[in-house]
Parts: structure tokens; sequence; C-alpha cells
């Protein structure tokens, strides 16, 4: 199966050439970079998040194997959502999925299935996709879509993708696909957004899914994040780094309601 872009020509360029100049006014190809466990970054139109985005990605030694988590924004398909073969395309070309790494996670987990409609329309993993093409010549991936569930069930799935990791014997970069607080002010954001990058700077994934809920906090792929924090930690990290934090409002000009997007590294 070839997955298409639902959001190319929206979100971001629709075409190679676009797109290419999209991503690099994004990037800093000089940055210094550093082989990371995890990363998160935002899934937002380009115009907004792209340079949060460019700058967490321009940090990362990017391996050949990518696991890709995003939330589930559309509701459908199964609450874990794997993509074990196939390809997805964007305006840069093909980018293929990695069966061994995705059946080596789908053996060691119960919760997640193997399931393509979770994906058709779902954004947040697709936008991943340029970055990491603009920056790496060849690598493949595998595509995991989480819905909500409990914590348990994020920790689970964060073990099986560690052990599938472990497994593969292989470097792989894990990227958390997620904005942070929607639709408030500038400064009640930027106060909700620090709480949870604080807990995800403390390697504490237990207390970013209290303050979540206890605070409201509407960080979109706190789901993705968790399990991408608790697989990071099985696979021996021991540190986070905030790369860039800003808002729609810094593009806009609307800081009445803004959306908060955070680029973060574990390591």
């Amino acid at each position: 199966m070839i997955r298409r872009p639902v959001v190319a020509g929206r979100f971001y360029e629709g075409s190679k050439t676009g797109l290419q100049r999209e991503v690099a006014s994004f990037c800093n190809e000089e940055e210094v970079k550093e082989k990371v466990i995890g990363l998160i970054a935002p899934h937002a139109g380009f115009i907004f998040s792209g340079k949060v985005a460019g700058a967490v990605y321009s940090k990362v030694e990017i391996p050949e194997k990518v696991v890709i988590l995003g939330p589930n924004h559309t509701g459908q398909g199964e609450s874990a959502a794997i993509m074990s073969e196939g390809s997805w395309e964007t305006p840069l070309g093909k980018v293929e999925i990695d069966p061994g790494l995705a059946r080596a996670i789908l053996k060691n987990s119960d919760r997640i299935k193997e399931d393509c409609l979770a994906h058709i329309g779902e954004h947040s993993i697709e936008v991943q996709l340029p970055f990491l093409q603009y920056l790496k010549d060849f690598f493949k991936f595998v595509p995991i879509c989480i819905g909500y569930s409990d914590f348990e069930a994020y920790k689970e799935i964060g073990r099986a993708i560690a052990s599938g990791i472990k497994q593969s014997g292989e470097d792989v970069l894990i990227v958390a696909s997620s904005d942070m607080t929607h639709y408030e002010s500038q400064s009640e954001a930027e106060r909700k957004d620090a709480i949870a990058t604080s807990a995800i700077l403390k390697l504490d994934e237990e207390e970013l899914f209290d303050k979540i809920r206890e605070l409201n906090i509407t960080m979109c792929g706190y789901a993705p994040t968790i399990v991408m924090m608790m697989a990071a930690k099985e696979l021996g990290a021991k540190e986070a780094k905030l790369i860039k934090y800003m808002t729609s409002g810094e593009t806009s000009g609307d800081y009445a309601r803004v959306v908060g997007y955070a680029g973060m590294v574990i390591k």
C-alpha cells in the first residue's frame, strides 16, 4: 500500500521544489548534530510550527531507522495502530516502511494492532517526513498512531517499542509528534506548557500524564510523548533538553488564542 499525503499543499508546500525550499528555510544544516534516542516535534502547518520542527531536527543525527508516533485526531481505526508494510508518499518522494522492525514491535505487544485506517486521514505522522527526507538521504520508518487510553497501556506500548528496537540491534530514532496547549492566551499557554515540558525534562512520564489531566493541558500528542519517554528510558535515556519553544502568536500576531509548539530531545 502507498499511503498518499493528505495535507500537502495545505500544511506545507505541495510541490517538490517548493517543499524543499520551505523545509530548508527552517533547518540549519551547520548545526552540530548529536545522537539521541527520542525527540518531540510539532505537527501544525509549517508556517506556524516549522521553525520549531526545523530547530529540533537540525540538532539530531538521524539514523537509517525511525519510529514515528502520532496522536489519532480522527478517531478512526485501532487505538494503537501500526503499519508494517508499504510506503508513505510526500512531494519529496516515497519513504518505505521497515517491515522487520514493525513486526518486531508488533509481536511484543498485545495492544498494538495492524491497521491502516487510523493512518489514512491523520496528519501528525505525515508532517514529520519532509524534515527527515530533507536531512537524511535514506531511511526507513515505522508509523504508529496512538489514541487515548490509560497510563498502563502507554507503558506497555513503550516497552514493546523498546523491545522491538533492542531485538533489531540497530540505531533507531523515536519521534513523538505533538503540539502543546491549544487556543488559549499566550500567557496561559506558556504557563501550562512550562509545566508539561518540566515533567518531560525530568523524564517523568507519570507526572506528565497527571498534569495533563489535572490542569486540562490540551497537548494533543501527550500519548505519543509518554510512549516515547517510556521507550527511551528502557533504551537507556538519562537526559532531556528543550531545543525551542514558540507559539502560533509569534507568526499570526494573535496572542489571544495561540497554539504552543515545543521541540525537545531525549538522550
